[in-house]
């Protein structure tokens, strides 16, 4: 019996033991994160990462870091950065779980980070402006003429660069992003700037002057960033979050969604625009924003209709004779109670006004993007034939909600054996497919035009200074 005892008393104190130690085991990062009940990414804005419109906060990153929030079951908390280095040195200093936007894998990567699976390949680039002379190695750089913005080229590769042009100087900026030095040398206030490719493709319709000289480093793969750490069970999700979207066509579509209306990138076309954001947009933009205020419609979105219908003059006419700003019919115009086409302020608050409307009669069950691009597309060739058009989609396979389905089978409407079988008949099916692929391209260029970042900048004490060549 006293054995037995001894045996029992033995044993219970060994399970204590385990209890004791298992309560005293340091949960991973993960458990930590879904503790939480938040994700912190740390990002900076741009085009191809994070920015505000008429959905409010959207970019391809921004998508990617919500849906792994989702993924995770937390709430996504975003700390806006100036560029990558605060993005990578939020992350370090665990103000930060993970670091997105633009973060590029190198072949020797930063010692106190872990990076996932790559999802896009970019390339750093040297830009510069047509009007100036193009530049075809780092040696026909004079020093100092050379711009980059912190964490753009990574400290490794710039002494490299460094030691194979010693004559090389760097203006490094620790207070601007990449698209801003676009902009300067878009304006001709900088010669060059580094930049990646994948800004650059969304940004020249902003900055139509901007070129890429040549490339200054292999394409390489964009991919998050967390704090180095033996506990890898962050970096499995992000592993299997991202081969989840790859295999089921996700991030495909993601990509198509943001970079699509850039594919069609036309020089003339873009400086005009450009040109008359500068000199036209000023006087109708009190307009658009009273009626987008109105109407509950971004006033950026209504600005790029109005130049897609009118180039913003006030006077046009069409051949079929429509007219004005947003080039109404006599129709439209008495419908929503416009009285005179040719003045600006009743022309766009009719147009708003009108495509409130189509939004409205758009199913309930279709959300936004897609809602408005439908909207959009029958404002220009009317809401009978794209319910046609709808219909032609459904019919076919494809999903009649989503526009990127339906405006492969727009065009079908201009061939009879496809029309004869609609409500509506006969339409110029192509023509509102470019329609609203134009006015996609305008609103994205206003919206990089004229972002406000609505959210507070990580303010971090050990920043590079401006002018610092590489040593």
């Amino acid at each position: 019996m006293l054995r037995l005892f001894h045996l029992q008393s033995f044993s219970a104190f060994c399970i204590f033991c385990l209890l004791v130690s298992g309560c005293s085991e340091k949960p991973t990062s993960l458990e930590e994160i879904k503790k939480r009940g938040e994700i912190r990414f740390a990002v900076r804005t741009g085009p191809a990462s994070y920015y505000v419109d008429k959905d409010g906060e959207n970019g391809l990153e921004f998508e990617l870091a919500t849906q792994f929030a989702g993924y995770l079951g937390v709430n996504l908390s975003l700390i806006i950065a100036n560029n990558d280095a605060e993005t990578k040195q939020l992350v370090k200093s665990d103000e930060a779980d993970v670091a997105v936007g633009s973060i590029a894998q190198v072949k020797q990567p930063d010692s106190l980070l872990l990076y996932g699976p790559g999802y896009q390949w970019v390339t750093r680039q040297i830009i510069y402006r047509t009007s100036y002379w193009r530049p075809s190695s780092l040696a026909d750089i004079h020093p100092d003429e050379l711009h980059t913005v912190a964490g753009t080229v990574p400290p490794l590769v710039l002494n490299k660069l460094k030691k194979e042009v010693p004559s090389l100087a760097w203006n490094i900026h620790d207070d601007k992003e990449n698209l801003d030095l676009l902009a300067l040398v878009e304006n001709g206030e900088i010669l060059y700037a580094v930049a990646y490719s994948n800004d650059v493709i969304l940004a020249r319709e902003s900055y139509p002057e901007i070129r890429p000289a040549f490339n200054l480093t292999e394409p390489e793969p964009l991919s998050w960033a967390i704090r180095y750490s033996e506990d890898r069970s962050l970096l499995n999700e992000i592993e299997k979050f991202h081969q989840n979207i790859a295999d089921s066509g996700q991030l495909a579509d993601l990509i198509e969604r943001f970079y699509g209306p850039s594919g069609f990138f036309d020089y003339v076309d873009s400086r005009k625009f450009v040109d008359k954001y500068r000199k036209s947009l000023p006087a109708l933009k009190a307009y658009f924003k009273r009626s987008a205020y109105e109407y509950s419609i971004d006033w950026r979105l209504l600005a790029a209709l109005s130049y897609q219908e009118s180039h913003w003059n006030k006077n046009a006419r069409s051949h079929t004779g429509v007219r004005g700003l947003m080039m109404l019919t006599r129709t439209t115009a008495k419908q929503v109670g416009v009285k005179d086409r040719l003045d600006p302020k009743q022309s766009i608050e009719g147009g708003a006004k009108y495509l409130k409307s189509l939004i409205d009669r758009v199913p309930k069950r279709i959300t936004e993007p897609d809602r408005t691009w439908l909207a959009l597309a029958a404002y220009n060739v009317g809401f009978g034939h794209l319910e046609d058009a709808r219909i032609l989609t459904e019919r076919d396979g494809g999903n009649p909600d989503l526009w990127e389905d339906v405006k492969q089978r727009l065009p079908l409407l201009s061939k009879s054996k496809w029309y004869k079988q609609t409500k509506h008949g006969y339409a110029r099916g192509n023509e509102p497919v470019k329609f609203v692929r134009k006015i996609r391209k305008y609103y994205n260029v206003l919206v990089n035009l004229t972002q406000e970042n609505t959210r507070p900048r990580a303010q971090l004490a050990d920043s590079v200074s401006i002018n610092s060549p590489v040593l």
